[in-house]
């Protein structure tokens, strides 16, 4: 039974879950079906909205080229972008414990306009364009550039509310606006507004679908050796404390 192991935060930098590293593993699971069933194996809090959508996309694109359905099974988490990619899904399970949902947008970042004053920094920065500076951790705060945040942010939540509903459909209940807040959920509350469908683990799905014997095939990204990946790790954690210093948008 093919198993694309989805676990991890998602974002474009080397070692986590992103479109790059998991296109290929993506295809071959889906050759591996034979035209039946793939699993997606969930376990994520999210990140990356774009990478979210990449993911999702190269799924369904494979299931409905090759007329294969799709079960997402979700662990211990499956919120935020972790959601968004259960919901590339033919059916949902999750565990009664499983913390599911979070669907909603998150940006924002930090401000040292008082800690540069009071070390006697002086600030010398120049810009061409009004807002190449927008968000400057080191500049006050401005109205404007809280508001095109939150435009930002109300449109990136937007896309994701409209893709729940695309998927989900009329298997959703309850409130839209208690579903659609932000706030996560516990498996057994999920399956009963419309999140999950039913409730039950890898394992059991596996058997499920392919008897008592059936036996897990697990597609994942091969991870690079030490030696490899730490220029990348090196550089991603710069690249990390830069987002966070000027704010960052994620799932």
């Amino acid at each position: 039974m093919p198993v694309i192991a989805l676990h991890g935060m998602l974002a474009a930098r080397r070692g986590a879950l992103n479109a790059e590293t998991l296109a290929p593993v993506i295809a071959a699971a889906f050759r591996a079906a034979r035209g039946r069933v793939v699993v997606l194996d969930i376990d994520s809090p999210g990140g990356s909205p774009v990478q979210s959508d990449a993911i999702a996309r190269l799924i369904r694109r494979h299931a409905e080229e090759r007329g294969v359905r799709v079960i997402a099974v979700i662990g211990e988490v499956g919120a935020s972008g972790g959601y968004w990619l259960a919901c590339a899904a033919d059916e949902i399970v999750a565990n009664p414990m499983s913390i599911v949902g979070s669907i909603g947008v998150r940006g924002g970042g930090f401000g040292f306009t008082r800690v540069i004053e009071r070390l006697g920094i002086e600030r010398r920065q120049m810009t061409a364009g009004v807002n190449k500076a927008r968000l400057d951790p080191f500049a006050p705060e401005r109205a404007e550039d809280r508001e095109f945040l939150q435009r930002l942010l109300d449109d990136l939540h937007a896309r994701f509310r409209d893709w729940v509903t695309t998927r989900r459909g009329t298997k959703l209940r309850g409130d839209p606006a208690g579903l659609f807040d932000g706030g996560f959920l516990l498996g057994a509350a999920a399956e009963a507004c419309g999140l999950v469908d039913r409730l039950g683990d890898l394992d059991q799905v596996v058997r499920e679908l392919g008897g008592a014997k059936a036996r897990m095939r697990v597609f994942r990204p091969r991870k690079p050796g030490l030696l490899r990946r730490l220029p990348g790790l090196l550089l991603a954690g710069v690249a990390e404390a830069v987002a966070a210093e000027r704010g960052r948008v994620e799932f």
